[in-house]
């Protein structure tokens, strides 16, 4: 994917960046989150976008704050920017980071949207993809809903703030009421989820009673499964059997989503599936496969347009190309 990106000189890697004004400290160890960084600040002058003064330092993957109503030029359409709108002014508690979704192109929450926004007032097309990925689970996608709890720290769930970055409310082939809680991961790092969720930090004794309940877990497992990088997983998986006991739906799962060469991601998946004495409840589903399947149902220029910004890492090999043959 990023061949020639990875075999030039570290040297050579860190004037690329510096130039895009994508070079972090933070990235410096993962290769994914490095392009991931870079392809963002090079869509952002596709744009035509200058990098943003954040935190007192030039951001290329940044853009400045809109007005709610001007052009959210974080997202992909109008159909999917007049949802963001909506989302805001029907967020009254707060749920949802204003500046991270409008300003933050690297961030999975504005992918959610870019990702499933068009997809709300396509029910048909989502129902396709969906169908798919779960092998005939899910037989009719009735509702999706973004940044999504039951009940945050209601103690009849999991007493926290815990919430679905994508919730999926469908019907099985037998009629059966089920929903999907989807964690979506894009650059990130589970590894850093306590940084950017504190109150992941505050275990409750309500997660041992909700595990007990789901049946699900290997005991001897608990104790590991409620540090990093899978207590995030953890208390999403929990939310799901929570929401479906309290709530009596007939099915219910916890699906994790994220690029194939997020190498973090994939190996805090692997550890959290070794927690599991039953997959039931637990899917995983790559970004590159999601987008695949889109694109065998619908030629929409949204999808081609999301598939370029977040997945086409052969322009930084052009890049490369490009910057070898000026000298």
């Amino acid at each position: 994917m990023m061949n020639k990106w990875i075999d030039l000189t570290r040297g050579k890697q860190v004037e690329i960046l510096e130039y895009y004004h994508a070079l972090e400290d933070v990235d410096k160890k993962n290769v994914f989150q490095e392009c991931a960084r870079l392809r963002q600040s090079l869509w952002r002058e596709k744009l035509g976008f200058k990098p943003v003064l954040y935190k007192g330092k030039l951001r290329g993957s940044r853009l400045d704050m809109p007005d709610i109503h001007d052009t959210l030029s974080n997202f992909l359409t109008e159909t999917i920017g007049d949802l963001v709108r909506e989302e805001l002014t029907s967020n009254s508690k707060g749920l949802i980071d204003k500046e991270r979704l409008l300003t933050n192109l690297l961030s999975s929450q504005p992918l959610c949207f870019n990702l499933f926004g068009e997809l709300t007032d396509d029910l048909e097309l989502a129902t396709k993809v969906l169908s798919d990925l779960t092998k005939g689970r899910i037989s009719e996608v009735q509702e999706i809903k973004f940044e999504y709890s039951p009940g945050r720290e209601d103690p009849k769930y999991t007493d926290d703030k815990t919430a679905f970055d994508v919730y999926v409310v469908y019907s099985t082939s037998t009629g059966q009421r089920g929903f999907a809680g989807i964690e979506v991961k894009y650059h990130e790092n589970p590894n850093d989820a306590n940084g950017e969720q504190g109150y992941y930090d505050n275990h409750k004794d309500r997660y041992e009673c909700i595990a007990d309940q789901m049946n699900c877990f290997r005991p001897e497992k608990l104790t590991y499964i409620r540090g990093k990088p899978i207590q995030q997983f953890w208390r999403d998986h929990l939310l799901v059997g929570a929401h479906k006991i309290e709530n009596q739906f007939d099915d219910a799962f916890f699906a994790v989503l994220y690029p194939k060469d997020n190498e973090a991601c994939e190996k805090a998946v692997r550890s959290y599936r070794e927690c599991l004495s039953s997959g039931e409840s637990f899917q995983v589903w790559k970004l590159e496969c999601f987008v695949e399947q889109l694109r065998h149902y619908s030629s929409a220029d949204w999808i081609e347009n999301f598939k370029s910004r977040y997945l086409d890492f052969e322009v930084l090999n052009r890049l490369v190309k490009d910057d070898s043959q000026e000298e």
